[in-house]
């Protein structure tokens, strides 16, 4: 039940991924795009020729025509908008349909695709169907900037979001229109709460729940989670968050308290009641349990958190644990009713949360989630400080709950819980109940405060060899939030073109959770983890932790001096062959497919100056797929034979030794025969799957061959270029030494204190001010609707003493933004003095 801290294996810091790890591998699959201002290079991607294409259309004469995907006519050159803000209008449904939105025309492209791996002259490619396309459209007009869209689990329904607006589109109810184009129904979503103006709500992320078809979260400035159910109300919001964090102990600054995103949990355990939210000060916080009401789970997954909270809640020694373990059973009563039914021995597949909130109690903001704590503590702590939060990312991965943290200096941060998420309340802070004409609950709304309290430090121990240091019972349903174990802190080492150009955005590869692609200006690059602190345990490996290899999969900036040219869609896809793809749509609208098949597997290529051009000695393991089973490659089971002398005492007419002999014969042949059995079933449904992996190791063979052909063919000329190189950079360092006897080479630097009174002065002009500007609107878009909401009130029937009341409460509010304003004015001035001060340091 309980997730354990991981000791660390006694190995160079260098090496440990739970270390600063800067790794960018520059792969020879590197994919170059057109950008403004330049040629287009050749791209090195596998793309069937006109032949193959010719003979794709031969195959499928008289019958429906099928295009590789970047030759579907949706996609042509255009001008790409201006601006440098990042978005992603692209959504596929996990099946067989992509979905494309048209910010020019505000047209909805529906694309059917498909995965071919069967033409043995062209490699594996998507396709794409004209002929079956659609262009949907909405039966309201989009007056927004789109920025975001996505299709729910069952594909029935799609959203779309800008910056103040949300809107959904439902897919399936449709009406033909005079010039082809199919109508489909949309909808305004929280059309009193988002709506276009100057002090508007800014809508921060928007997600699909993924246990219900027809709930949505969304995520405002104004610090608020909701929970919206589109089948209920379009309107009010099913349920309500306001958080409210705060550091334990210490002031809070203006940048904690500003959300970023947000991500649901899923699958383990409670986490599938969690929804975490992350900061832009890079602080994650958990509330839990949030349950969107009628959403059905799993019975099993809901039987088995019972089971845990009775045994390792109720059954501990702590009074507290039990208190709190008792609180969260009764809450999973009152939720899911048909509990009960099935523990005594019902048969129920799944099992439906219904609508219950506690009368007396409140959720609590869990947080923030510490980090593990090594020996280096200024390293880690160092690293965090720089830049601001821009994306967050959780991926469950067998036993491990990956939080995945993206910064705008482009780093990743990696980290998994180290302890499992439960349910904390707030006893005494009642929440706001909506109820139907039956009694029913229909919306809650409650304020998440964060409590402080004494968190413990968690650190790891420095053995020889990593195991897993247990911790006991007495630790768990104490109310305390899940430490977080850091795996890596991985840079991107990306062009500040590229950092300017977008923000940072993480997504999940569909078939191998261990993989992340991370969008940024300058394209797309895979992150593989090739270590899992729990995950690992549990098959008995207890071996040196491997960091994670970073392949830039798609480039779009390759120096300083470049014009990035960021994608506008970008969508990882599961084929149906088992291998991943990842497709992308350029601003110019230029679709770009790759497969990542064998990605981080191909060897980085390194040029040594005093060697030929070699393939570097770094050893790597080939991710070779289980193209058989294990009972196959484990071999037939041994069949243990008695010692000759019992077997000669028996004689073989005996009925002794005719049936011992019978039962030998039967373990024999279950050992031998049936292993031949399947071996043979085995070999023959793999045989076409063998041939082609032959074919295709064949093909790369020839290939490697020829291009060291061409290597060797230009190696005279590579070292004459190298040559010319030396004599250059010779030339270049005595111009260097005569430079360094120039009166300004002997310019004092700055100190390394002036360099840090520098570096946090910077960090406060850019996210302070920024932050204490977005309060201040904030305040006044809620100060303003609580004026309007009190002029609409009846008069007659107010009270002299509820009227001062709301004076004196206008008036705190209006002194209030006074003084902050104050303050922010003499912020300012303060930091314009400090700046002039250190400019005029630097130029003495």
């Amino acid at each position: 039940m309980v997730r354990f801290a991981l000791s660390q294996s006694p190995e160079t810091k260098e090496q440990s991924p739970l270390f600063v790890t800067r790794a960018r591998e520059e792969t020879n699959a590197l994919v170059a795009l057109p950008s403004a201002g330049r040629s287009t290079p050749t791209p090195t991607l596998k793309t069937p020729t006109s032949a193959a294409a010719a003979e794709i259309a031969t195959t499928t004469a008289g019958k429906e025509e099928w295009v590789p995907l970047h030759k579907h006519p949706v996609f042509h050159t255009r001008t790409p908008p201006s601006g440098s803000q990042q978005r992603n209008l692209s959504a596929w449904d996990g099946s067989s349909r992509l979905y494309l939105w048209d910010p020019d025309s505000h047209l909805l492209h529906l694309l059917p695709v498909r995965f071919t791996d069967e033409y043995p002259n062209v490699p594996s490619i998507i396709e794409s169907s004209p002929s079956s396309s659609k262009v949907l459209r909405p039966d309201v007009r989009i007056s927004f900037e789109v920025h975001h869209i996505s299709v729910n689990r069952n594909g029935s329904a799609l959203f779309l979001y800008g910056p103040a607006r949300l809107c959904v589109m439902y897919l399936h109810q449709r009406k033909p229109s005079y010039d082809g184009a199919v109508i489909c129904r949309t909808v305004s979503v929280g059309s009193k709460i988002f709506f276009d103006g100057a002090n508007a709500l800014r809508i921060l992320r928007v997600a699909w729940h993924p246990y219900s078809a027809t709930h949505l979260g969304v995520l405002s400035s104004d610090s608020v989670f909701r929970l919206f159910d589109l089948s209920a109300d379009l309107e009010q919001p099913e349920q309500e968050y306001y958080l409210q964090p705060f550091e334990p102990g210490g002031c809070p600054s203006a940048v904690s308290i500003c959300p970023v995103a947000f991500a649901f949990g899923h699958e383990h355990l409670w986490d599938k009641f969690t929804v975490f939210v992350l900061f832009s000060d890079g602080s994650i916080y958990v509330i839990c349990p949030v349950v969107p009401y009628r959403s059905g789970y799993s019975s099993e997954s809901i039987d088995e958190i019972y089971k845990d909270a009775h045994t390792f809640g109720l059954k501990s020694s702590n009074s507290q644990a039990v208190s709190h373990s008792t609180v969260a059973i009764a809450w999973l009563k009152a939720t899911f009713p048909d509990l009960a039914e099935q523990s005594v021995g019902g048969n129920r597949v799944e099992i439906k949360a219904m609508p219950y909130a506690p009368l007396d109690a409140s959720l609590s903001l869990q947080g923030p989630l510490r980090i593990v704590q090594h020996n280096d503590e200024n390293k880690n702590s160092k690293a965090e400080c720089e830049g601001r939060a821009v994306d967050f990312l959780y991926n469950s991965v067998g036993k491990d709950s990956l939080l995945v943290v993206a910064w705008s200096n482009g780093q990743l941060h990696i980290d998994s819980l180290a302890d499992e998420v439960q349910p904390v309340w707030n006893e005494g802070s009642s929440p706001r109940l909506r109820v139907d004409s039956y009694g029913n609950i229909s919306g809650v709304a409650m304020i998440c405060e964060s409590k402080p309290q004494g968190l413990k430090t968690v650190k790891l121990d420095h053995i020889a060899n990593t195991k897993i240091a247990c911790d006991t019972a007495d630790d768990v349903w104490l109310g305390n939030p899940p430490p977080l174990l850091r795996l890596s802190i991985v840079d991107l080492a990306l062009p500040k073109s590229a950092l300017n150009s977008g923000l940072l955005s993480v997504f999940a590869d569909p078939l191998l959770p261990e993989r992340i692609y991370c969008l940024h200006g300058g394209g797309v690059d895979s992150v593989m983890l090739h270590f899992l602190p729990f995950s690992d345990q549990s098959h008995g490996g207890v071996g040196i932790a491997k960091a994670p290899s970073v392949h830039v999969v798609l480039s779009t900036c390759h120096d300083e001096t470049c014009h990035p040219s960021p994608l506008c869609c970008f969508v990882p896809m599961a084929g149906s062959f088992g291998n991943s793809w990842i497709v992308g749509v350029t601003c110019s609208f230029e679709c770009v497919a790759v497969e990542m098949r064998n990605w981080d597997t191909t060897p980085p290529i390194s040029i040594d100056k005093l060697k030929t051009f070699s393939i570097s000695a770094e050893p790597f393991e080939s991710a070779t797929e289980d193209i058989l089973c294990k009972d196959v490659l484990n071999g037939p089971k041994v069949v243990l034979v008695p010692s000759s002398s019992s077997l000669r005492s028996l004689s073989p007419e005996s009925f002794e030794g005719k049936s011992t002999l019978h039962h030998y014969l039967k373990l024999f042949r279950e050992a031998y025969v049936e292993y031949a059995h399947k071996v043979f079933v085995e070999l023959r449904h793999h045989e076409a799957y063998i041939k082609k992996a032959v074919k295709d190791q064949h093909m790369r063979l020839s290939e490697v061959k020829q291009k060291l052909d061409g290597v060797d063919a230009r190696e005279q000329s590579l070292n004459d270029r190298i040559n010319r190189s030396v004599q250059f950079y010779g030339h270049l360092e005595e111009r260097l030494q005569r430079f360094r006897t120039l009166p300004v080479a002997k310019k004092k630097p700055l100190s390394n204190a002036e360099h840090e009174f520098k570096s946090q002065l910077e960090r406060f002009s850019r996210l302070e001010l920024k932050a204490m500007h977005s309060s201040i609107e904030v305040m006044n878009t809620r100060l303003r609707r609580y004026v309007q909401s009190s002029q609409t009130v009846n008069t007659p029937q107010r009270t002299p003493v509820a009227r001062n009341r709301l004076d004196d409460q206008v008036s705190h509010l209006k002194s209030s933004l006074e003084k902050l304003a104050l303050v922010n004015s003499e912020n300012s001035k303060k930091l314009k003095s400090i700046e002039g001060a250190l400019t005029r340091k630097e130029r003495e």
